[in-house]
């Protein structure tokens, strides 16, 4: 295993701006401030995002969030919905939301390299009028993301065509796939919790606690 030479590290902008250079004129101003009508159709196709957040700390998380297409609702120009569906409790992202408000969203469409990403600032909502929109199965979220956007832009596909994400030929077979269950019962690393119970648990939560 190669060790980190910590004498090789980057401390400062200037280093890396050496290295890797500057982002052309285009680069710049593909970054638009508002949800244009673009931003609004990708937005209604995509079924899936990761919302990036830190806390006041600046320890950072990022979370995946899916749905059938156009669950996320876009307000207006400036602001969307995210609704908050049920989970495991940690309720990471809203935490550090309200200790830091700067959100990163990255929206993706399946078999589409480029993503959307928008950058803006977060708050929680409870308005049961806005979040019955978003009911599914009878069921209406307690709570939503809202998000004002400040930097909306595509992202290219180079990740999408160097990772082959979206050639099924590429994935493994489902015998080489890590094991979810297995991975859970060895970190819990607790008496009487094992693969195949945990599997059961995961089958359940997934099959009956979507919403």
């Amino acid at each position: 295993m190669i060790g980190i030479d910590k004498t090789q590290l980057i401390s400062t902008e200037a280093e890396l701006r050496s290295l890797l250079g500057f982002p052309g004129e285009r680069v710049i101003k593909k970054v638009i401030s508002e949800l244009d009508h673009n931003c609004r159709e990708f937005i209604a196709k995509s079924p899936f995002l990761t919302v990036s957040t830190s806390n006041a700390e600046g320890k950072c998380d990022a979370s995946p969030r899916g749905d059938a297409p156009g669950f996320v609702h876009v307000l207006d120009d400036k602001h969307l919905v995210i609704p908050e569906r049920p989970g495991n409790k940690r309720i990471d992202t809203l935490r550090n939301i309200l200790e830091n408000p700067h959100v990163g969203l990255q929206f993706i469409v399946p078999g589409l390299g480029e993503t959307l990403r928008i950058n803006g600032r977060a708050s929680i909502t409870k308005d049961e009028v806005l979040l019955q929109s978003m009911a599914v199965q009878g069921r209406t979220p307690l709570v939503g993301i809202i998000v004002e956007a400040e930097e909306c832009y595509m992202h290219c596909a180079k990740a999408f065509f160097r990772s082959q994400l979206w050639k099924p030929e590429t994935w493994l077979d489902n015998d080489q796939l890590p094991s979810p269950a297995k991975i859970l019962a060895e970190h819990l690393n607790t008496d009487g919790v094992t693969e195949e119970t945990v599997a059961i648990s995961l089958a359940d939560s997934y099959k009956n606690r979507l919403y």
